[in-house]
């Protein structure tokens, strides 16, 4: 007489841990990461645009240089809206605040323009600081027409290298770049020269020259 074998047994389906979801567990985030770099500063990948990389490494190169200028001039223009003081004080607080944020356009477009490019962007503030062409002015608070002199002379450092920069990226083929430093870097820096550049002027407040 055959006897019956026990039936298998079927494993039960395997349960999650509590709070675990497909391997991870919770919402708990991945902390204190680090890794290698993915790319190292100063290189530019490859990138179909039409410009050889020598091109593109060189107008990165070059561009770097205005990015951590205008951070700079940035930093520079809040530091002066913070400080500034006298009878001028309430144009020259919302205008240093206005230039601040003009300026601050300016370093995000060339940072992506350095993307485009296949480059890296500096911007960290010790890079900067190593990088900047600016002179550092003190931690204290100067009189108002020594804050507008720091700033035109940063402004003129900028616009000269930028026209340099822009001839030197038409040269080598990239007009996007020279698009970018005559038609955003070097107009927008114009115009703030024009408009605190004439806060410099001697004339009376109250009763004029007899002539």
């Amino acid at each position: 007489m055959a006897t019956k074998s026990a039936p298998k047994k079927v494993a039960a389906p395997t349960q999650p841990k509590t709070g675990s979801l497909n391997g991870f567990h919770g919402n708990q985030p991945l902390l204190k990461q680090r890794g290698p770099l993915i790319q190292e500063y100063g290189t530019v990948r490859d990138l179909p645009i039409g410009l050889p990389a020598d091109a593109r490494r060189t107008n990165c190169e070059r561009l770097n240089q205005l990015l951590a200028d205008t951070i700079t001039l940035a930093a520079m223009y809040k530091k002066h809206h913070w400080q500034v003081s006298g009878h001028t004080f309430y144009q020259l607080h919302l205008l240093f605040d206005k230039h601040y944020e003009e300026q601050d356009v300016l370093v995000d477009s060339i940072a992506e323009r350095i993307a485009l490019l296949g480059g890296v962007a500096g911007g960290m503030p010790a890079a900067v600081a190593k990088l900047s062409r600016i002179e550092n002015p003190p931690d204290g608070v100067e009189e108002v027409p020594v804050q507008i002199s720091r700033l035109l002379e940063a402004h003129e450092l900028i616009i000269t290298y930028a026209k340099e920069a822009a001839k030197a990226a038409s040269d080598n083929g990239d007009e996007g770049t020279n698009d970018l430093l005559i038609s955003d870097v070097v107009r927008t820096n114009e115009f703030q020269v024009w408009f605190i550049a004439s806060h410099l002027v001697d004339e009376p407040l109250v009763r004029a020259d007899k002539v």
